[in-house]
């Protein structure tokens, strides 16, 4: 999100009502507390480096080799609160974080979605180290040591733990990098004590949110209107015919919900594999039909799809039939699938719902899916907030 600012040296605060002020923000009471609470972090974080010794060669596992032991204590003396910013979905969490990274005077620090951080950052570097040293080798202590390396402050936009994988390792890899004096800050649409309710697994994950509400403090951010809702309900929902008007329309559609042009790639792992997502940013995905139904997916794809994102831009719904029934049955499982965690779809397509699927063997079982295709471009589904 590119928003002007004023001087850095002026905090996030200041930023806000100048955007207020400017009438490019409206204002709300909420936002403004929660501002005021990121003006304090902000003061208290101005000019930290805890100063960790950088290992020559400066890798990943140059930096085991030289590490030196880490007191077992969670954060050294001195070391500043985090915060964890917990809200529905739309109400400015993230644009507050922005405003809070932007001005924020702390030497390293980082910006990262936190599906992305765990990807790419994590399972990605303790593969490597596995790969190298063997399995019954321990990779967290080289992985705090090479990413607080990197950053005294980590920003996470849409904490949130959706796999056994994840919960696994954060306990280990968080309370490790507290230990070398690693501020949090992260916006979430979860309450700690909500995180990973109901999976398998759960009571081994409880001692990690424990550590997270004893290192960041938790600020509920209860703004009344909901922004990002408010931008989905002035959108239109579904593009015919898919042409070149229509993914014009879906990359409008795309930037005004992300405030990118276009998103990362990114991958969801899930049982031992992974889902390439083509584009993916602050909760939005975004996919070509033939990618996303065209291929040997599952339902266990769809719900990692569903219960990540929030929306969903997908590009060249085809007309389906017996002809090519495979992709019109996935079609229908990733239909469920959104539908049932409340995921707003953006579609780009040959025909209306209603008219996707007319004849043939099988068209009757299609009825429920263009009916729910239906619902999910009311007004009033589109008001519903996102189950993960």
């Amino acid at each position: 999100m590119d928003l002007p600012l004023p001087s850095a040296s002026e905090g996030p605060l200041p930023a806000y009502r100048a955007l207020v002020a400017a009438g490019d923000l409206a204002a709300d009471p909420a936002q403004a507390r929660a501002a005021e609470v990121l003006q304090d972090l902000w003061r208290r974080t101005r000019g930290y480096d805890p100063h960790p010794e950088e290992p020559e060669g400066g890798g990943f596992f140059s930096r085991f080799l030289r590490r030196k032991p880490v007191a077992p204590e969670e954060a050294p003396a001195g070391t500043p609160m985090g915060l964890y910013l917990v809200g529905e979905v739309g109400r400015g969490k993230s644009m507050l974080m922005d405003l809070f990274f932007a001005t924020a005077e702390v030497p390293r620090k980082q910006r990262i979605h936190f599906h992305d951080f765990m990807q790419n950052r994590v399972h990605a570097r303790v593969h490597a180290w596995r790969a190298r040293h063997g399995g019954d080798s321990d990779p967290i202590p080289p992985l705090a040591d090479a990413i607080s390396a990197d950053a005294a402050l980590l920003c996470f936009d849409e904490f949130g733990v959706h796999d056994i994988a994840d919960a696994m390792i954060l306990g280990r890899l968080f309370q490790a990098l507290f230990a070398r004096g690693t501020v949090v800050v992260a916006t979430s649409n979860t309450a700690p004590d909500d995180l990973f309710k109901g999976k398998p697994g759960r009571d081994a994950f409880l001692p990690f949110i424990a550590l997270i509400k004893r290192r960041l403090d938790v600020l509920v951010l209860d703004a009344a209107r909901d922004y990002r809702r408010d931008r989905i309900r002035a959108l239109p929902t579904w593009h015919v015919p898919a042409d070149a008007r229509a993914e014009a329309a879906l990359d409008t559609a795309f930037e005004e919900l992300t405030g990118e042009p276009h998103g990362k790639p990114t991958r969801l792992t899930l049982l031992g594999r992974a889902l390439d997502v083509p584009q993916a940013s602050r909760g939005v995905a975004r996919f070509d039909f033939e990618t996303l139904c065209g291929r040997a997916l599952g339902p266990a794809d769809y719900l990692a799809v569903a219960t990540h994102f929030h929306t969903l831009v997908l590009d060249g719904v085809p007309r389906l039939g017996p002809e090519n029934f495979d992709r019109a049955r996935r079609f229908i499982t990733l239909v469920d699938a959104l539908y049932e965690h409340r995921v707003k779809l953006i579609a780009s397509a040959a025909a209306a719902p209603d008219a996707l699927y007319e004849h043939g063997e099988n068209a009757a079982m299609f009825e429920r899916t263009a009916s729910r295709l239906n619902e999910m471009a009311s007004e009033r589904y589109r008001e519903l907030p996102h189950l993960t």
